[in-house]
């Protein structure tokens, strides 16, 4: 018969070491109960950026107790016997023993400022993790009611994220962050693919309309050959040349998109062909925020990819965030535009266009004048 495995030995095998913090977590409670006149000078730190939950109920009780003398902390365990009471109220299982424990792991208390700044980090790390994730999330949830301006709020709260970094860890000079390998996706969808062609031979239809949707581009587009005919319309009407599926047509074989054999001429000129009754600016707006919850999806999920990297610094963290915002600032900046309703210019009136108006005739005849001799 087998021998019947110890599930407590299986459970402690399967779990994975501790990360690097951890050990810098214990260095510095360690410190703080070596010399507890340490934490007066940890400003910038909380119990928060702990990853246990013993470790943040020992920081608490260290700060809420006044530090001991040093000459009567060295000789007794008066005031560690106080943190041991305080911190069990706040948490179960922790000994005197792992106290002592804590005091053997640190190396040097003098250091207890560096440790505190590896905990300040790998928590700053954490948070921007978090927020990333919140917008993944946010782009993904399609009971939203509005959608759009959800995911914005969140990029916003990221941002802020990513600032207050930036504020607690300076830039300083050395390598800038590591881009993120990403996996190209080809998504196939339908109703995107059916909203771009009604756009194309609406705009088509209606020229005049490509002039004023200047706020989307190519890039917004999910099919490339959708893409490159939105380009040739956009031409063909910067250079004021007339614009019908024909000439339209004319302009993709330059463009490469008939002699490379991504589209038939016939299959171009149906596709052109079949106008829609809608404005095609509410289609450009659909498109528009599409491609806007794309790129949001994209940037959380570059940000998302930095944190889960451990050789990414903090300062690669706030140098590679700040990137991935910024291709998303540039499509809001292009929604903002697209949706915002255009100023009604009333002309000023000029007070000097228009004689100046008579008055009222007299109403009593001028005073005579008196001659004298």
């Amino acid at each position: 018969m087998p021998p019947t495995p110890d599930p407590v030995e299986d459970d402690l095998d399967t779990l994975p070491p501790p990360p690097p913090v951890f050990h810098a977590e214990q260095a510095l409670l360690g410190a703080l109960l070596i010399e507890p006149h340490r934490a007066a000078g940890l400003t910038g730190i909380s119990f928060e950026a702990f990853s246990t939950a013993a470790h943040p109920a020992l920081f608490a009780a260290i700060r809420s107790l006044p530090a001991p003398e040093p000459a009567e902390h060295a000789k007794t365990t008066t005031w560690l016997n106080r943190v041991l009471t305080a911190a069990g109220e706040q948490t179960r299982g922790l000994t005197t023993a792992y106290l002592h424990h804590l005091i053997q792991c640190c190396p040097e208390p003098r250091h207890a400022r560096a440790y505190a700044r590896i905990i300040e980090a790998e928590h700053s790390r954490r948070l921007l993790r978090d927020a990333a994730h919140r917008l993944i999330q946010t782009t993904l949830d399609t009971s939203l009611p509005h959608r759009v301006a959800t995911t914005l709020a969140e990029a916003g709260t990221l941002t802020t994220v990513v600032d207050d970094i930036a504020t607690r860890f300076p830039t300083r000079s050395g390598p800038l962050s590591r881009t993120p390998a990403t996996t190209p996706v080809t998504t196939h969808d339908e109703e995107a693919g059916e909203e771009e062609r009604l756009l194309l031979a609406t705009a088509t239809a209606r020229p005049g309309s490509a002039e004023r949707m200047r706020w989307l581009i190519p890039g917004d587009f999910l099919h490339p050959l959708h893409a490159g005919l939105w380009q040739c319309l956009t031409t063909l009407t910067r250079r004021g040349t007339p614009i019908d599926p024909v000439t339209v047509l004319w302009e993709a074989q330059h463009h490469g998109l008939v002699a490379t054999g991504t589209a038939e001429p016939r299959e171009l000129l149906g596709l052109l062909s079949e106008p829609d009754g809608c404005d095609p600016e509410y289609w450009g707006e659909q498109i528009l925020q599409r491609s806007l919850l794309t790129t949001a999806h994209r940037t959380g999920r570059r940000i998302e990819m930095l944190t889960d990297d451990p050789a990414t610094t903090t300062y690669q963290l706030v140098v590679g965030s700040r990137r991935a915002l910024a291709d998303l600032s540039a499509v809001r900046v292009r929604w903002h535009h697209a949706t915002t309703p255009a100023p009604t210019n009333n002309p000023a009136r000029n007070r000097y266009s228009a004689p100046p108006r008579a008055g009222p005739p007299p109403t009593t005849a001028p005073p005579a004048v008196r001659i004298t001799r």
